[in-house]
């Protein structure tokens, strides 16, 4: 991190995708939104919602629609039983996919969870200037996603390069 640049704060949307959590028992979304503010970013929205492609799609949507809004973290649905659809809801939302997201967290889980990891559907993209990153539900995964990869890309002051710097060109044609 390089401190002769600013901190730039956020506005991040958190979406749990689950059958059974509530607000009262959301341990993902609930680390995510402390990591986020702790790290001085706004917590813009946070929902919960079934794993229904259709209810995930129309919350990301709306999101992305937002200009408000500056990123969105999904977690849960990102497994491979028959109601895991989360890539499959947001998937064809990006404009663009960023592969090395996934590639690097499963690398990352792979120290704690082994071979386990080749399960994690976890994806990340962009979408109308908006950063999207699908994590899956464990409060794990939440912390490994959180604390080695989107925190740093989402301060402006790591070098040599991170995600809000390219802000302001992602609308570019």
């Amino acid at each position: 991190m390089n401190q002769d640049r600013s901190f730039i704060a956020l506005n991040i949307a958190v979406l749990t995708v689950s059958d059974t959590r509530t607000e009262a028992d959301d341990a993902s979304g609930q680390i995510l939104v402390a990591g986020l503010t702790q790290a001085g970013h706004h917590l813009y929205a946070k929902q919960i919602v079934i794993d229904d492609i259709y209810q995930i799609r129309a919350v990301v949507s709306a999101w992305i629609a937002d200009a408000a809004v500056n990123v969105i973290i999904t977690t849960g649905g990102t497994g491979v039983t028959g109601r895991d659809g989360t890539p499959e809801a947001v998937t064809p939302l990006l404009d663009k996919v960023l592969d090395g997201f996934g590639e690097v967290f499963r690398m990352l889980s792979y120290q704690d969870i082994k071979s386990s990891t080749m399960q994690s559907r976890a994806v990340a993209g962009v979408a109308n200037a908006t950063y999207i990153f699908c994590v899956p539900g464990s409060t794990s995964a939440c912390r490994t996603a959180w604390d080695s990869l989107i925190k740093e890309q989402l301060d402006y002051r790591t070098r040599p390069c991170n995600l809000v710097q390219l802000m302001p060109r992602l609308l570019e044609q």
